[in-house]
């Protein structure tokens, strides 16, 4: 497939345009630094260390696994106090709950150089909020989120993602939802197979989780996440689940930083069920990476221009991805 063409995201029914040929254009566009990064294992600035005072006044505690806070400066409060119009310029009030989840006491741990067992205690816990923050009657969605690096827009070093539990079933997981539904049985279960099929996608696997590149990858390096058995929401997952999810994550990160030989940005997320009570029975959990680096550390993707007003495009296909990926992912 090395001639331009476009090819269909069943996830979301869009379109996006393949364009090997353009791997080879010259680039003098913006360059970014790549210094070393060096952390200590404690930061006696960093607002997410044991201990440590935080920017709006309140203590971090001398926590020794992972540690969940309410956002000092969350993007959405719990009452209900905006705007409400209607016609064609409509509002509405949202309500939301924004958390911070520090991953590891460790100042100078990722993902990717975490221990697996580690990882493990962070699956915990994104399971465990996902049934917290799910069984408030007013919530209907949860999105357990982590933006890695400052190119990616992360305000702070320190090992953490984020959780926001909403009112309402955000734009993008709710694209995905109704192209699941409208499926009738399950998407991701009968391309998963299919995948595994081909084998030429695939990043990494073990006996419950899968890695690849998908064939509809927009982002140079894309991931998507997926457990071999049909589950809905990360709580559903047993021990063993959890277990593999930890060991394809530490996998997938590391893979990634060895590409470059940097501490990879990208920005992943996990859809789940919604938390309205209702079954979703078509529904798989799943979770999306999108790292933006191109063709090297210094060079990045940036959605602009035809992306921004036609549709997505990339260069270097999903397979040649994969293959990269593959080779570096390994145990």
């Amino acid at each position: 497939m090395d001639a331009p063409h476009r090819r269909f995201n069943q996830l979301t029914g869009e379109w996006l345009l393949v364009s090997p040929h353009r791997t080879a254009r010259p680039w003098q566009g913006q360059v970014e630094d790549t210094a070393p990064v060096s952390r200590p294992a404690y930061d006696p600035e960093c607002y997410l260390c044991p201990g440590n005072k935080r920017a709006a006044g309140a203590t971090t505690p001398a926590y020794d696994s992972t540690y969940v806070f309410d956002n000092d400066f969350a993007a959405l409060l719990p009452t209900a106090s905006g705007p409400s119009s209607g016609g064609l310029l409509r509002a509405e009030p949202e309500r939301g709950i924004c958390r911070v989840m520090c991953f590891d006491p460790r100042h100078d741990l990722t993902l990717a150089g975490m221990q697996v067992s580690a990882i493990r205690r962070v699956v915990d816990a994104w399971a465990a909020q996902t049934t917290e923050l799910g069984d408030i009657p007013w919530v209907r969605h949860v999105q357990i989120f982590e933006n890695r690096g400052a190119m990616m827009g992360a305000s702070n070093p320190h090992p953490h993602g984020q959780i926001w539990a909403t009112e309402h079933v955000p734009g993008e997981p709710a694209k995905e939802i109704a192209r699941q539904q409208a499926y009738g049985e399950c998407l991701l279960c009968d391309y998963l197979a299919v995948e595994l099929d081909a084998g030429e996608r695939v990043v990494c696997d073990n006996d419950e989780f899968v890695a690849l590149v998908p064939f509809w990858a927009a982002w140079p390096y894309e991931t998507l996440v997926l457990p071999r058995r049909h589950r809905g929401a990360l709580p559903d997952l047993d021990d063993a689940a959890r277990d593999g999810l930890a060991d394809i994550l530490q996998r997938l990160t590391s893979g990634y930083d060895r590409m470059f030989g940097v501490e990879f940005p990208y920005s992943m997320g996990f859809h789940q069920r919604p938390t309205d009570g209702e079954p979703y029975p078509e529904l798989h959990l799943h979770a999306h990476f999108y790292p933006p680096l191109l063709r090297s550390a210094t060079i990045r993707k940036f959605m602009v221009g035809f992306e921004l007003l036609g549709q997505a495009q990339r260069d270097i296909t999903p397979e040649s991805a994969a293959e990269r990926l593959r080779a570096l992912s390994r145990r």
